[in-house]
């Protein structure tokens, strides 16, 4: 590969040709009740120098080993959970160089069965960084953004606040705390 064709490839050249110069306008992070569409998210990251943009959603599902999931509530304290979530951007464009733009949303409050609680893009200019950089990211997320669940069940099941899976010597653990 030559060298004009490598710089086109890295970030940096990337950005700046489409006009991205700073972190501010290179990341969308909203931690909220009121997230962006998945359509937004994938605008945003959208770039000319980018042939890939890759995505992930995080929805509500119906059940939960045996119980009926009416919605999950989500708590956290917004301006930790978007400093956490710009660090995680950060290193995943240290990490994946050639990312162009990346998408972080989150919900705050209650989370419907079919919803979305969590939206991850991030742009490339080949799709094998932006998949690895959102698996990345989901992953980092989920073990230090500063956001708590309760998944809510229908009926006399109750309610269990639930950390996240937590990878320990290769292997993962959850807590959950049943809540009456």
């Amino acid at each position: 590969m030559s060298e004009d064709v490598q710089a086109k490839d890295t970030c940096t050249a990337g950005c700046i040709a489409d006009g991205a110069t700073s972190t501010s306008e290179r990341f969308l992070i909203k931690v909220s009740d009121d997230l962006p569409t998945l359509e937004e998210c994938h605008s945003f990251v959208n770039l000319p120098s980018c042939g890939a943009i890759s995505s992930f959603t995080g929805i509500t599902r119906d059940n939960f080993q045996g119980k009926t999931v009416n919605h999950l509530s989500y708590e956290g304290y917004v301006p930790m959970a978007e400093k956490e979530l710009r660090k995680l951007c950060d290193e995943a464009t240290t990490k994946f160089p050639s990312i162009g733009k990346i998408a972080a949303v989150h919900i705050l409050g209650d989370c419907p069965v079919g919803s979305a609680s969590v939206i991850l893009c991030a742009s490339s200019p080949h799709r094998k960084e932006a998949m690895h950089c959102v698996e990345f990211l989901i992953d980092e997320l989920k073990a230090k953004v500063p956001i708590w669940k309760m998944e809510v069940y229908e009926g006399d099941d109750g309610r269990v606040w639930k950390e996240n899976i937590e990878w320990k010597e290769g292997k993962p653990k959850r807590v959950m705390v049943r809540q009456d």
